[in-house]
């Protein structure tokens, strides 16, 4: 290589490391190196569970009575469960569920409770009043119990699962939001967009809620990391998913007890699974939270 191609290649690559180091992906790295952490985390969770078919290798029913309990290897990443199924391919599929649970539960939810927390707290009066009455009897209950005797009642499945979450979401959200719009409520621009005939519908959509969607995000990245928990707790105790779906509480449900001394693997996994997406939401919704707040911003 002549000394003039060498220079040539030098001031490409300094050219390529200002633009990256100019980007906003670096410049979000620096600042917010959890909120980049909690992006990572997602998106590998994401990823697997989308490509799941591919990532997982084996089919997550297949047995292999020859290999049962066989520890984490290259064959099979994480081991094999009691009847010789691969560990690995249940753990990537069990993603799925966990995920569609989630973002079903919390998407429906969580915006049923903001389109009534905006109605709610603009409105007032006596519909605001029955509303929040009906709020606080179903928020006097803890989210498990209530979850526990929902599923008591409908049964289980996947669709029941998410009925229920939704239920339970409904009431969070509303609350919060309601408590956001009485504070907007009284800035001057409300009273601005009243006195030049706008309508009710306009105000709300138009100068509510968009000063509500910080509460509303961060809110829902929080209920997102409660329903992989909430989820995970039903399957363990043999209400969530029925099987032979691969789910990460029942999975853990049925080798604790057992095979957690002799099948170590068979708890780590799982275990580390559930540890790792709802430690990615919770980092998701903190770093919505300092981005939205400017007191967090140091503004």
């Amino acid at each position: 290589m002549t000394m003039e191609a060498a220079r040539t290649d030098g001031r490409l690559v300094d050219s390529f490391q200002r633009r990256i180091a100019g980007s906003g992906v670096y410049r979000f790295v620096l600042r917010k190196p959890l909120g980049a952490l909690s992006v990572f985390m997602l998106s590998a969770v994401i990823l697997a569970a989308l490509f799941a078919p591919l990532v997982a290798r084996y089919d997550t029913n297949a047995q292999d009575y020859q290999r049962r309990l066989e520890g984490p290897s290259l064959s099979h990443f994480m081991g094999t469960d009691e009847f010789g199924r691969d560990l690995w391919a249940r753990v990537v599929h069990g993603s799925r569920i966990s995920l569609l649970v989630g973002f079903a539960s919390v998407l429906i939810g969580a915006t049923i409770g903001l389109v009534l927390g905006v109605f709610s707290g603009y409105t007032g009066g006596i519909v605001d009043d029955v509303i929040q009455r009906v709020i606080e009897v179903m928020l006097s209950l803890p989210g498990i119990f209530l979850a526990l005797a929902l599923v008591a009642t409908l049964g289980s499945g996947l669709d029941k699962l998410i009925i229920v979450f939704i239920f339970i979401y409904v009431p969070r959200t509303l609350r919060v939001i309601r408590g956001a719009v009485l504070s907007t409520k009284q800035n001057s621009y409300i009273d601005a967009a009243k006195a030049v005939g706008a309508r009710p519908m306009r105000i709300m959509s138009r100068h509510i809620l968009p000063n509500v969607m910080a509460p509303y995000l961060i809110l829902a990245s929080g209920l997102l990391a409660n329903a992989i928990l909430i989820e995970a707790t039903l399957s363990y105790l043999g209400l969530g998913v029925p099987p032979p779906h691969p789910s990460w509480g029942r999975m853990l449900a049925n080798s604790v007890a057992q095979y957690a001394a002799a099948a170590p693997w068979m708890v780590i996994f799982p275990g580390l699974a559930i540890t790792w997406l709802v430690l990615g939401f919770n980092l998701l919704g903190d770093t919505i939270r300092d981005a939205w707040d400017p007191r967090l911003r140091g503004l």
